[in-house]
């Protein structure tokens, strides 16, 4: 399976695609100027107890204070505020934890009334994105991701990912990672881990430690509502977690991004260094690589599928619902139509995969399957979407099907569920549903070239408008284009755009930057 990840760098924000055999099954976005994603690392200050809900609330900086519940602290929570304690009063005279004494573990089932206090100061990791009205989610379990290992400090132990199923390759690597284990810091190996030489190992674990004295090197000057230590980007996470031997090519239409991650590459899988591609076509990279019409086509209520399925999509405050619908599939005998139902509802089990990363769907989902008699039909599709759900790095847990054919999951979400809205307001009548004279269209056109050429002193432009209207002004020996060059002495670069609608249009300066009128 080949994979392409393409990523599209705007003023504003990263959009990333992540492709597999042309389709998309993953699309992230990253604001330039975002805070508070998972991973990052605040001090906070402890603002409000609740102890009904054995909580308390948070301020990291947010404008809603952050959650922090009893179960989040973590066994060495006690440890933790040591370190930070010693560390800002300079008896914690470095990073490592070579001659840092543990705490006792806090107990389980106490209270949080009994180890956190209003007003402490405490390094907290956020452990889910604001969503909705709610602010972040957040801990006290501090755990620093690499791309082989995760280091967890004040813990003693080793694990190994459960995904490695060789009894030898598992031993091996808990043994390495044993090794070149630090005193007091615990680690986990990851998946990607598997088969990896012990240089590569060892390098990680150093690039790891570095991130640690970082935040050390942080946390002795730190206010509370200051980030202490961030996350990596999310271009770069999302190669560290994800990048495998079957990516074929990454595309990047930024030079500054594009020399990031060729250096990041070069650090993680120099091997792979030559994967990553500039994209240097006029068109948008989206577009150029179908990624545009996939969305719209993806992100609606319904989902078209082949043969006339499809699937009905609906989200509620408690859950989501999925109901698959066999369009004209089903017909002829009983048997016919108990096959029809089972291929449906195994290609529709694909889809619904697909779309749960796609959309990153979290917490309870509902869905109805094509109802079907023979049991052995529901026992292979609970098979087949636990099968296709393995792709899913999100933890999840399905349960069979029930008596009434549904098959319920749940599925972590650690940030907000991607909404793309698949319809678009007409930029012409701006949803009242009427739109000036189309025969005026391209007066107004010309009128702002006029007064772009006489009174911007613009040369040469980039008019991006619909299909329709590109050939229209493109069209015949003496076109518009010509003709407005040899009447307001400007050189007029005329683009189709296909996501426009049919009266949008758009002009662009030589630099690429969009001309407001």
């Amino acid at each position: 399976m080949s994979n392409d990840l393409i990523i599209d760098s705007s003023p504003s924000e990263v959009r990333i695609a992540l492709l597999e055999e042309k389709k998309l099954v993953e699309l992230n976005s990253e604001k330039k100027d975002r805070s508070f994603s998972v991973g990052d690392i605040y001090l906070g200050k402890v603002k409000k107890l609740m102890p009904s809900l054995n909580a308390a609330f948070v301020d990291i900086g947010y404008e809603k204070d952050a959650f922090l519940h009893y179960l989040d602290l973590g066994p060495q929570f006690q440890s933790l505020l040591k370190y930070v304690k010693d560390t800002q009063a300079g008896r914690q005279t470095d990073s490592t934890l070579n001659q840092f004494e543990l705490e006792k573990d806090i107990i389980k089932t106490g209270k949080i009334t009994q180890v956190i206090s209003s007003g402490l100061w405490l390094p907290v990791q956020v452990a889910k994105e604001p969503i909705s009205t709610k602010g972040p989610r957040i801990t006290t379990e501090i755990s620093i991701a690499g791309r082989f290992f995760v280091l967890t400090p004040f813990y003693n132990h080793v694990s190994v990912s459960s995904k490695i199923k060789s009894p030898e390759e598992r031993s091996r690597l808990k043994r390495l990672a044993l090794s070149i284990k630090p005193k007091n810091f615990g680690i986990i190996v990851r998946t990607v881990a598997e088969g990896k030489k012990v240089a590569e190992l060892d390098k990680d674990i150093q690039d790891v430690l570095m991130r640690w004295n970082s935040f050390y090197e942080a946390l002795k000057t730190s206010t509370p509502g200051q980030k202490v230590l961030g996350e990596i980007d999310r271009t770069s996470s999302i190669l560290r977690d994800i990048l495998n031997p079957n990516f074929s090519n990454i595309y990047v239409n930024d030079h500054l991004l594009f020399d990031e991650i060729k250096s990041y590459l070069h650090s993680i899988a120099p091997e792979q260094e030559d994967i990553i591609r500039l994209f240097k076509h006029k068109q948008p990279i989206f577009e150029h690589f179908g990624i545009d019409k996939q969305i719209k086509s993806d992100f609606g209520k319904t989902v078209p599928m082949q043969n006339s399925a499809y699937l009905v999509i609906e989200h509620t405050e408690a859950m989501h619902v999925i109901d698959v619908n066999s369009g004209g599939r089903n017909r002829g005998d009983s048997d016919s139509q108990e096959n029809n139902a089972f291929e449906t509802n195994c290609m529709a089990a694909r889809e619904i995969a697909r779309q749960l990363r796609l959309r990153d769907m979290g917490g309870i989902i509902v869905i109805d399957f094509i109802d079907m008699t023979n049991l052995e039909h529901k026992k292979q599709l609970y098979e087949v979407f636990k099968e296709v759900m393995k792709r899913d790095t999100a933890r999840h847990t399905i349960l069979p099907p029930s008596k009434f054919g549904l098959i319920q999951l749940t599925r972590e979400r650690v940030r907000p569920e991607m909404k793309i809205s698949t319809t678009e307001k007409c930029p012409s009548c701006n949803g009242t549903g009427e739109i000036r004279a189309s025969i005026l269209l391209m007066d107004e056109i010309e009128n702002n070239l006029r007064y772009l050429a006489q009174e911007q002193n613009e040369r040469k432009v980039t008019l991006c408008v619909h299909p329709y209207l590109e050939a229209f002004i493109n069209k015949g020996f003496y076109s518009l284009k010509l003709k407005w060059f040899f009447k307001y002495k400007i050189r007029v670069n005329v683009e189709s755009v296909s996501s426009y609608a049919i009266t949008q249009y758009s002009f662009f300066n030589k630099k690429g930057e969009e001309i407001k009128i």
